[in-house]
């Protein structure tokens, strides 16, 4: 477990009951790996369950987007643990949030942001086939992710999208208790302490054109089609070079700076490293030409 957490997240708070929500659903087949273990990109999905319940009616969601305020996606932090479950089980996800502000080096409020944390618990076992009755083990942890969302104005002039206090809007406090340090975005291009950096950053040959294939009702290109792209990028470079086959994406840290839309053209530039037995890539998606101001930033841990 401790290998998937070398990507730093916030430990979550203690959620108020309206602030959190424990629900069941079954996984897609391929969500599990060969072995029985969760594959980090099949965490994500659980996030969606507390905008589907609590955050859907919740009034300072409601009256921030009535004022043009909403909360955007700005980092994604997952892990996916060892413990193998079983695939045509249900799995269990606890979700919470927390507001929390964060202050610049004066001391006044800098950005405003709605934080989520989920565990994703399964049944144990391997294999698609379980002799033991439904409901005869109890869930162990399988996952766990990490969502920071930005408040802002987006719609608003550019001098006026930044979101430094809630004043006026009914259900949300004027400036949130919880303090978070956000990390700066370009820090998911950065290898994992203790790590070691192997070869250069290089362009992946391949360039990737978006499609309606990898939009969403947002209407850009869905978060984890980028984190999709890089891991494709990360793998060619490990087949060229001597790694071994037998290996499976562990934790994911992607931070994102602009969103893409149907013919933008990226390109990954990855640069691996090596953290015991395990092995990343680091570094970011951008436009040919506009890679001083890439789409995302993001590493990528690979492990047996």
């Amino acid at each position: 477990m401790l290998r998937a957490m070398l990507f730093p997240s916030p430990p979550a708070p203690k959620f108020l009951p309206d602030q959190a929500i424990t629900t069941e659903r079954y996984q897609r087949y391929e969500d599990c790996t060969q072995d029985g273990r969760l594959t980090a990109l099949a965490i994500p999905p659980a996030l969606a369950t507390l905008w589907q319940t609590k955050l859907g009616c919740h009034p300072g969601v409601r009256n921030a987007a009535a004022a043009g305020v909403v909360s955007l996606l700005t980092r994604l932090t997952i892990s996916s643990f060892d413990q193998p479950i079983r695939v045509h089980r249900a799995v269990e996800s606890t979700v919470g949030f927390e507001l929390a502000h964060d202050r610049d080096a004066a001391g006044a409020v800098s950005r405003l942001f709605m934080n989520v944390w989920a565990d994703v618990r399964g049944t144990p076992g391997r294999g698609s086939r379980d002799a033991s009755p439904p409901g005869g083990r109890a869930p162990v942890l399988a996952g766990r992710a990490f969502a920071e969302h930005t408040f802002t104005r987006p719609f608003a002039p550019p001098d006026q999208r930044r979101v430094t206090s809630f004043a006026g809007i009914e259900g949300y406090p004027d400036l949130p208790v919880a303090r978070y340090p956000s990390p700066a975005p370009s820090s998911a291009a950065d290898a994992p302490a203790g790590a070691t950096w192997q070869g250069e950053l290089a362009a992946d040959p391949v360039e990737t054109m978006f499609t309606l294939d990898q939009t969403d009702a947002n209407q850009h290109v869905n978060s984890l089609v980028y984190v999709r792209c890089f891991l494709d990028a990360v793998q060619r470079r490990l087949a060229a070079g001597s790694h071994p086959a037998k290996v499976r994406s562990k934790a994911i840290d992607i931070a994102y700076r602009k969103p893409c839309f149907v013919g933008d053209r990226v390109r990954a530039h990855v640069r691996l490293f090596t953290h015991g037995d395990h092995v990343g890539g680091a570094g970011f998606l951008a436009v040919d030409g506009e890679e001083a101001k890439p789409r995302c930033y993001i590493r990528v841990l690979f492990g047996p």
